[in-house]
């Protein structure tokens, strides 16, 4: 980089449906630069459904291109009860829209967190050698995987959906969960790729992280009190674990990185009204989201366009 440069990250957080959010936020980053979003970022990351948006971002998608693509599929995946209806219809998202296409293919740099079922590490999918943290003689983008079944893994938020399995270039089968579990908001991976592997001066870097908002929970369905324990609190403390594991990343990022420029997207809502959680399937409901994410730009007008025009 030569001294006048910036280096622009976008790290978008999993949060299943409430994925709409975050396209609000983004259709408004759009319209701002007149461009796609991934002629303007050097390095996008993604969790969970922050992985669907980011990898069809680094494809070279308009917001509105993936907003229909939710509309489309995400909705239906959410509607579903049982874990392998929502996993072969997660399968046949992933290979509608993403069909045989791999990391070489991206138009910038890219991040898809997946957290290994066993090891219990995380697993990131990455286009670009420079990004590697070492073993860079052994490289290959996504590891041989394919972008559809790398975003696959990042979303299966187990055990809500099965655990996936996938084939590395060197043969070898990785069983995976939800990237939510290790790096629900990604923003600490991505700057640690951008500064440690890339070597992107602090001073070039602006880091934008888009969340999914906050909401309240759900009220309880009229059910005997058995039924919502079994139906509904499971769902409660996935929310609540991914919720924590957020806030505490992004905590982390400001004690390590808090000299990096970094603004965060992530508005809070109170209003009964606005009760969801990640299997909402409600398309008027989640519609509102998106309205709410497009107002969620304005606080941070002035600043996005400080670092992204």
């Amino acid at each position: 980089m030569n001294d006048k440069e910036t280096f622009r990250v976008l790290s978008l957080d999993g949060g299943g449906a409430k994925g709409f959010y975050t396209l609000g936020v983004l259709k408004e980053i759009e319209g701002m630069i007149e461009c796609p979003l991934c002629e303007r970022f050097d390095l996008v990351f993604g969790t969970s459904t922050g992985a669907i948006i980011a990898a069809l971002v680094c494809l070279g998608h308009s917001v509105d291109e993936i907003l229909g693509l939710y509309r489309k599929h995400v909705v239906g995946v959410m509607a579903l009860r049982l874990p392998r209806q929502k996993t072969e219809a997660l399968e046949a998202l992933a290979r509608d829209v993403f069909k045989d296409l791999t990391f070489e293919q991206v138009k910038t740099r890219i991040g898809i967190v997946s957290t290994r079922w066993v090891s219990e590490r995380p697993m990131i999918f990455k286009g670009d050698v420079g990004q590697a943290h070492g073993r860079r003689g052994t490289f290959v983008p996504g590891f041989g995987v394919k972008i559809g079944d790398a975003v696959q893994a990042s979303c299966s938020a187990y055990p809500f959906f099965d655990r996936k399995t996938v084939r590395t270039n060197l043969g070898e089968a990785v069983e995976l969960v939800d990237g939510g579990y290790c790096a629900n908001n990604p923003t600490l991976y991505a700057i640690a790729d951008a500064t440690m592997s890339l070597r992107v001066p602090r001073d070039r870097l602006r880091v934008i992280s888009v969340g999914v908002g906050e909401y309240p929970a759900p009220k309880a369905p009229v059910l005997s009190i058995g039924r919502v324990a079994r139906l509904l609190l499971p769902v409660r403390l996935l929310q609540k674990t991914l919720e924590v594991n957020t806030q505490s990343m992004d905590q982390l990022r400001s004690v390590l990185f808090g000299d990096i420029p970094t603004i965060r997207i992530n508005e809070a809502y109170t209003q009964p009204e606005m009760a969801t959680d990640m299997f909402e399937h409600d398309l008027s409901k989640l519609d509102v989201l998106w309205q709410r994410g497009r107002q969620s730009f304005a606080p941070h007008e002035r600043t996005l366009r400080e670092y992204l025009v």
